[in-house]
């Protein structure tokens, strides 16, 4: 199916401190989709995911659980992190650790290129470090403490004190590429988006870069530098080459990487600096292209706070799949938010929109309109006879919506693209209603009307489904077993999803798509 252009995406590679909570989901179901969708227009598609596992956190994390890092790492992994893929249905193409042979032999390239041509010197360094972030703090960064942490200067984004680090080590020539980043971003305005943090970005690139310090002698969780075994490398120096190292920098067979880099990269909005600034950097150093995008997303709020195990307000992304299943939960994050925005999540909104957009919406649509096939005419679909300016009007939204939902796609829109497929389901069960197809039954003159109603029903309901499956893979391919000329329907073109081809019968659609679900209580977990 491929047209011969390469999409290439990546999420994050999470810390495994702990296990994954409905923030880390959003990221890893927004590249799905995205993903997905250009699986489905023909482009060779590679999605990228893993897990960070390095770093002064996981060292404290493994202590505090009476293992070694390796080994809880190694737990996280098997218990946790992959088995949240399948959980939301995750079609990852590699999933990358940064324990990984292959990742630290393409670091150790890396790196020496970069010693080699003189990008990295020895020096002293002292600072305030946050070990949540893994990052040392600008003076603005920090907050005066509260409560039990009163007097202190704590983080402003996990609320703990940062400590003060002084010791000798190795630091990367950030600030010769000042300008250089600041030319990038002007001379690409979509580098980094959305809008609100590219301006956040620009801001703190001009106000002036200072050289970043890349190594750690205090602990020897890490990928040792290969001039100074002493040395361990700054965690998010290693993480960050995670993107290239996945696929072959470094290697023998780098076939991949000049095939697929530079990838889009779907973050969240409080790691953007790294991305945006310190990865680009670090590339240009090595003569290697800086990534295609950076899409810094917003975050999920509880109770008004970002997502936060460490605060309590982190939802274990199973609580909603084992509820309102893995279809709802994508469809749900992925049409409630402004893909860019923060976004509030509550029980109620998802249950709210559960039942009125997905069991009473499409599901109930695609339910009756079956049903009245295999009522009037055994399941056969009947050729359309004459058009009338209705039927016509769905055929022509049909095509209008998949370009729009296509256009929202490639400029990392995926609320837009749902929104414009969703306005066909709405034209859809006004269509039905305003045809009476049960009142054209009644009449056998009227036979011919009623098999060009129910079909042209079933063409537009076949275009939503397309569209949808990207982001609702189960749902929609039980649907298409139903309606659809064999295969699968991830094999559509979601980009011509309105040419897409019936089946001469339809089958039952048992269960139904979307069964009601019981009101949670308020505040239920």
């Amino acid at each position: 199916m491929s047209d011969g252009s390469s999409f290439s995406i990546t999420t994050p590679i999470f810390y495994v401190n702990d296990v994954p909570h409905i923030g880390h989901a959003y990221t890893e179901v927004a590249a799905d989709f995205l993903a997905r969708w250009h699986r489905q227009r023909g482009d060779d598609t590679w999605l990228l995911t893993g897990t960070d596992e390095h770093g002064q956190k996981i060292l404290r994390s493994a202590v505090a659980n009476d293992m070694t890092p390796r080994e809880w790492a190694d737990r996280l992994v098997e218990t946790a992190w992959l088995p949240l893929l399948n959980t939301l249905d995750v079609a990852n193409d590699d999933f990358i650790r940064t324990t990984d042979e292959r990742h630290e032999r393409g670091v150790t390239a890396f790196l020496q290129k970069l010693y080699d041509d003189g990008y990295i010197y020895s020096g002293d360094f002292e600072g305030f470090y946050c070990v949540g972030c893994e990052e040392y703090k600008q003076p603005s960064d920090l907050v005066a403490g509260t409560g039990p942490y009163e007097g202190q200067q704590v983080c402003a984004i996990h609320s703990i004190p940062v400590e003060v680090l002084s010791e000798r080590n190795y630091f990367f020539r950030m600030s010769d590429f000042q300008q250089r980043l600041l030319d990038l971003y002007e001379s690409n305005p979509q580098f980094i988006q959305p809008e609100s943090v590219r301006n956040e970005v620009i801001r703190f690139v001009s106000q002036g870069l200072r050289d970043l310090s890349i190594s750690r002698s205090t602990f020897d969780w890490g990928i040792k530098l290969p001039w100074d075994d002493e040395q361990v490398l700054y965690v998010w120096f290693d993480a960050l080459l995670n993107y290239i190292t996945a696929l072959g920098y470094g290697s023998d067979d780098d076939e991949a990487f000049r095939r697929l880099w530079p990838s889009v990269h779907v973050i969240g909005k409080d790691i953007a600096r790294f991305h945006a600034v310190i990865w680009p950097a670090m590339l240009m150093a090595a003569d290697v292209p800086v990534p295609e995008r950076v899409f810094g997303h917003g975050w999920l709020l509880v109770g008004g706070e970002k997502m936060s195990k460490s605060k309590g307000t982190g939802i274990v992304p199973v609580e909603i799949t084992e509820r309102f299943g893995s279809d709802a939960f994508r469809y749900y994050f992925l049409r409630a938010f402004v893909f860019g925005s923060d976004g509030s999540f509550s029980w109620e909104d998802i249950s709210n929109r559960y039942h009125a957009e997905l069991a009473n919406g499409y599901g109930n649509l695609a339910s009756r309109i079956i049903a009245m096939l295999l009522r009037y005419f055994d399941g056969a679909v009947p050729a359309r006879g004459a058009l009338t300016d209705s039927d016509t009007a769905i055929d022509e939204l049909a095509e209008r919506v998949t370009g729009r939902a296509d256009e929202a796609m490639l400029a990392l829109q995926p609320h837009l693209a749902i929104a414009a497929a969703y306005e066909l389901v709405e034209a859809l069960n006004g269509y039905i209603t305003e045809q009476q197809p049960w009142v054209l039954a009644k009449d056998d003159a009227q036979r011919e009307r009623l098999g060009t109603v129910l079909t042209t029903a079933l063409r537009g309901l076949g275009t939503v489904s397309v569209l949808f499956s990207p982001v609702m893979p189960k749902a929609t391919e039980t649907l298409w077993a139903s309606i659809g000329a064999g295969g699968s329907i991830a094999d559509q073109r979601v980009d011509r999803a309105w040419e897409w081809q019936a089946a001469t019968t339809v089958s039952p659609l048992e269960n139904g798509l979307f069964p009601r679900v019981e009101q949670p209580e308020q505040g239920a977990a």
